[in-house]
């Protein structure tokens, strides 16, 4: 029998343990269930800010088979991948560039699988494609695929736009003392400095995993992720409810916190989420403007981390060349796009191949400044 695609509005419309039965043991915590049922429950993600969900599920004799994440979105708030040239192109020209559809997870500039089936990729993409004329859509996006969901995009002719981000990769590393012996001997003098500028100031750090969060954690963490946005005159994508639901589902979404103290009082927090293979860093703030406080908090703490529990990698967000110097390796990141119209295809097409050779030159000129001694290879 023919699978059949339709599009719901929420999440919840689906029967979680059939959703998870189509997830592999190799899915972040982003594409489960419970992650992005917590973005929707908490109205973190609605129509009202800019995300109407409108998801694309495939089922075989009423059976989930298939899904894929989407948005109708009225903005571009959120996503990481930017694109705002392209919305005052097309206003230009006297067409409407929003609403657009984006398949992303929310707020979560991290690879993933973004069309989970196991067969009839390409239905996915038709059925879209279909909406969009239908409904007048110009363009649809699509961030942070993983490898399975790129060729099928790639078979089907969506534009491919480059990106960078910067990820630590571990190599069977003993110690945080034995990562550092890759690095040439200034930067690894640079390093320990900052290291001991924030312990000498009396600042110890605590690891709050899923077996030990408590609802007061989150409290104090959801202060400092306030914080961070508020110091930008900016509102926080992810309310408390959000972090309320995610600590419901804790031991699904394996959430860790590096909590900073100083003097008995927590100042400083970094969220991160983990599964088998790899650390996530997503959000953090604090209370003080501390210098090195933010390397060591977002990006040392997690390096020793995945040091000790044998993690394979530590993805800490996109962009950030002040990363490199702290042993994060330049990677090419990719999105693909769908634009009906040929006259604006045509014209995205052309701005993506002169992008891409940009961002090729960039990232050679970062590896021809990495911090590693020259054995080391990338």
């Amino acid at each position: 029998m023919k699978s059949d695609l339709n599009f719901i509005e929420k999440i919840s419309e689906i029967n979680e343990i059939e959703f998870n039965e189509i997830l592999d043991d190799d899915d972040t915590p982003f594409t489960q269930y419970s992650f992005l049922d917590s973005l929707e429950k908490s109205n973190s993600v609605s129509a009202s800010n800019g995300w109407k969900p409108i998801h694309l599920l495939s089922s075989k004799d009423r059976k989930i088979n298939g899904f894929m994440p989407l948005y109708l979105k009225d903005n571009s708030h959120g996503e990481f991948v930017f694109d705002h040239s392209w919305s005052y192109a097309l206003s230009q020209a006297g067409r409407r560039y929003y609403p657009k559809l984006l398949t992303a997870i929310p707020f979560t500039p991290c690879e993933t699988r973004k069309i989970i089936c196991k067969e009839n990729g390409d239905l996915f993409i038709q059925t879209t494609k279909d909406l969009m004329i239908k409904k007048n859509i110009e363009t649809w996006h699509v961030l942070f695929p993983d490898l399975e969901t790129s060729k099928i995009l790639k078979k089907n002719k969506l534009i491919e736009r480059s990106g960078y981000k910067f990820i630590w990769k571990n190599k069977n590393y003993e110690s945080f003392e034995d990562y550092l012996k890759i690095f040439r001997s200034r930067q690894r003098k640079n390093i320990k400095n900052e290291r001991k500028k924030i312990f000498n100031s009396g600042i110890t750090f605590s690891i709050k995993e899923a077996d030990s969060l408590k609802d007061q954690d989150w409290e104090i963490f959801f202060k400092f992720y306030k914080n961070t946005y508020e110091q930008r005159l900016q509102r926080p994508y992810l309310n408390q409810d959000f972090f309320k639901l995610i600590q419901e589902n804790k031991n699904v979404l394996k959430p860790v916190i590096f909590f900073a103290h100083l003097n008995d009082k927590v100042i400083a927090g970094s969220l991160c989420f983990r599964d088998k293979n790899a650390l996530y860093g997503r959000h953090w703030g604090s209370i003080f403007n501390i210098d090195s406080l933010h390397f060591e908090c977002c990006y040392y703490q997690g390096i020793e981390y995945c040091i000790n529990k044998g993690l394979k990698k530590f993805d800490p967000g996109v962009q950030g060349e002040h990363k490199i110097r702290r042993g994060f390796e330049p990677i090419k990141t990719n999105s693909y796009h769908l634009i009906i119209n040929e006259d604006f295809r045509s014209a995205i097409l052309d701005f993506c191949l002169r992008e891409k050779r940009e961002i090729d030159n960039y990232l050679e000129a970062c590896k021809r400044y990495t911090p590693f001694n020259k054995d080391y290879k990338i």
